[in-house]
């Protein structure tokens, strides 16, 4: 109905091609346009001003000699100004795009290690970016955005490096770990140490306090009876302590069987050799 009465619609965001007996005439902006196609003209083909997406999935090597496919994300749209250009000029937009593409990546992707590839990809994404901003603007097109969306190693590659950070977040668990264990030991040590220390300061007290009672046993039973000497009294004590001795080995319950010789005369010897004992040890620590 539209072309028997010489009009033609055209649709928002989109403009139409007009010619006039095959030769481009003008460009049909949105809304109803008269179309005299008696006297030759008529619409060549419209034109989307809409921002299009173009996927683009590119092979490369990296510096390292490893095979990656880089996903790029290209965002582009005619502009109306240059839209003769964008309809007359190319006739596959979406493969000049993706020629574009494939030679930005495969010229900077070459040049950085795979680890790099990764860093830089935002460095990648403008180049693209430009390159096609410069090569497309010619024909009448606007580069909106370019993401590089994904970057795909070859699957032994990707375990290979799982592998390689597990194996350096282990190895720092294991210093971890080992660290933790040296500061037990080292705070293990210094409480042993500790103990030590005071459980000697403990015996030396608990010695000086025997001796201070012998002392003062000595110098009362002298005292009380008169004719006694030190030997006397610490024959006596020896005895003592001789009989609490066996009382307490014969108490136990989990004591084992001791032999020892048993009787008055072991009791004389067993003072001798203490006392002779005793006087070495003075006699070595004044010399």
């Amino acid at each position: 109905m539209g072309n028997l009465l010489c009009c033609v619609q055209v649709d928002q965001s989109t403009v139409a091609i007009k010619e006039t007996f095959g030769k481009f005439e003008e460009v049909l902006e949105p809304g109803c346009h008269f179309l005299p196609w008696c006297l030759g003209s008529q619409v060549a083909g419209y034109l989307s001003l809409r921002v299009q997406q173009l996927d683009v999935r590119c092979e490369t090597k990296t510096k390292d000699n490893v095979f990656v496919n880089v996903v790029a994300s290209i965002q582009y749209r005619a502009l109306a100004n240059k839209a003769n250009d964008a309809y007359y000029k190319l006739s596959n937009t979406r493969s000049q795009i993706q020629a574009y593409v494939f030679d930005v990546i495969r010229a900077s992707v070459p040049k950085l290690l795979l680890d790099d590839v990764f860093e830089q990809k935002n460095d990648i994404a403008k180049a693209v970016e430009e390159e096609l901003e410069k090569a497309m603007s010619a024909y009448g097109y606007e580069i909106v955005q370019t993401l590089i969306v994904d970057i795909e190693p070859d699957e032994h590659v990707k375990r290979a490096m799982n592998e390689i950070n597990a194996a350096a977040r282990m190895r720092l668990a294991a210093n971890e770990k080992a660290e933790a264990e040296k500061i037990l030991q080292i705070k293990r040590a210094e409480g042993e140490a500790e103990s030590k220390y005071l459980s000697g300061l403990g015996i030396a007290r608990q010695r000086q306090a025997i001796v201070d009672g012998l002392r003062d046993s000595v110098l009362g039973f002298a005292v009380n009876v008169p004719g006694t000497t030190a030997k006397d009294v610490m024959d006596m004590v020896l005895v003592t302590q001789y009989f609490d001795t066996m009382k307490e080995i014969g108490a136990s319950s989990k004591s084992s069987a001791v032999f020892i010789p048993h009787g008055p005369g072991a009791v004389r010897d067993v003072a001798t050799q203490i006392r002779d004992g005793l006087l070495q040890g003075s006699s070595a620590n004044l010399s």
